[in-house]
């Protein structure tokens, strides 16, 4: 019997080539919808050239796959409800709903799936920031839109209400205290809709608001790094969840803080590709087709480093000098400044002893 099925990935980035390379091990076939005909994707699938938002693209790519999911947040959740047949979308468009715009995503983990978060209020217009308490750091961010730092003004002082201001007369926002963490943490979960299966905790360090490094396992306690887990199942459970599912988390001396979620695989999760007997782009294939997960086992501490543009050639002089380490790259066509590229997969007992190849490179 053939179980072979095709699995139509909306977003071909790095995210959309890695998802289509555990589906291709499996036996299955892909086709990817983005709109650059020589993204990282158009190697390993079959492509549909046009816009995210191209309703008719979105069908075409329906009518070709048994099974839909995509690589990023910003997907026409009303194209897709459109044009998918029932059960089509596995992850379904709430969490994409939920996932695009901070006011539900906080609503949703706060009031729904009951774990703790950082204080926050809604801000619809600079008004909402009158009388604010400054004692305290604030970071306001627009409810929909915001990426590594777009869209986010962080308020210490009087002279930053201004541009805060500005940002919230401009688009409903959230306003966040500011949490004095120790780490910031996530975890991956994977679901099929009824079983889910967590990885390790990772720790994360980031540069200008862009992932620098991870470290697997993150250095907390083991009872703080259960409750984090187990706070990123109870989210995956209250979301039915298939696929993989990042949980951002702020981690501190004796308590976890959940920031924000990602409805797909995710940047810190990369080192599992070598360092777990299952990466998380294999259970989140397995999990949108409904399959059996297995449970997750780290073969050995890790450490992930981003290859950003600039970082190019010292990537590849530091793999050249360290030949055990695991060399990704991406295979975009133009090396710009902050892009990722790839990423470096190093195995470390101590992460504070693996050498960085960004010195002396512009951050």
């Amino acid at each position: 019997m053939n179980s072979s099925k095709t699995i139509g990935i909306i977003g071909g980035g790095q995210l959309g080539q890695m998802m289509a390379i555990s589906a291709i091990y499996m036996g299955h076939k892909v086709v990817t919808l983005d709109p650059t005909a020589d993204c990282p994707a158009s190697r390993v699938s079959d492509m549909i050239v046009a816009p995210y938002d191209d309703v008719d693209a979105l069908r075409q790519l329906a009518a070709r796959c048994d099974v839909l999911t995509y690589e990023f947040e910003n997907v026409n959740a009303d194209g897709l409800d459109a044009v998918i047949k029932d059960g089509q979308l596995p992850q379904g468009t709430d969490l994409l709903r939920i996932s695009q715009n901070r006011i539900f995503e906080k609503d949703f983990l706060a009031k729904k799936a009951g774990v703790q978060v950082a204080p926050y209020k809604v801000v619809t217009s600079s008004l909402d920031l009158e009388g604010l308490d400054l004692s305290k750091n604030y970071v306001l961010k627009t409810a929909t839109g915001g990426y590594d730092g777009h869209g986010q003004k962080v308020i210490r002082e009087e002279a930053d209400l201004v541009e805060a201001s500005q940002l919230a007369n401009s688009a409903e926002c959230v306003l966040e205290e500011f949490v004095n963490f120790d780490l910031e943490i996530s975890v991956l979960v994977s679901g099929n809709g009824s079983d889910y299966t967590v990885f390790p905790v990772q720790e994360n360090i980031h540069r200008n608001n862009i992932l620098y490094k991870t470290i697997v396992p993150a250095r907390i306690s083991d009872q703080l790094a259960e409750k984090a887990r187990s706070m990123a199942v109870q989210i995956a459970k209250k979301l039915h969840l298939s696929g993989t599912l990042c949980v951002e988390m702020f981690a501190t001396a004796d308590d976890i803080l959940v920031n924000e979620i990602a409805p797909r695989p995710h940047n810190s999760g990369h080192y599992s590709i070598e360092a777990c007997d299952f990466s998380q782009f294999d259970t989140h294939i397995l999990g949108v087709l409904g399959a059996p997960l297995p449970q997750i086992r780290l073969h050995a501490p890790a450490v992930m480093l981003n290859v950003l543009g600039q970082h190019m050639e010292a990537a590849q002089a530091y793999v050249a000098e360290n030949p055990s380490v695991h060399l990704h790259l991406y295979g975009k066509v133009e090396a710009k400044h902050n892009r990722k590229m790839g990423h470096v997969t190093v195995f470390a007992e101590d992460a504070d002893k693996v050498r960085e190849f960004g010195e002396g490179v512009d951050w």
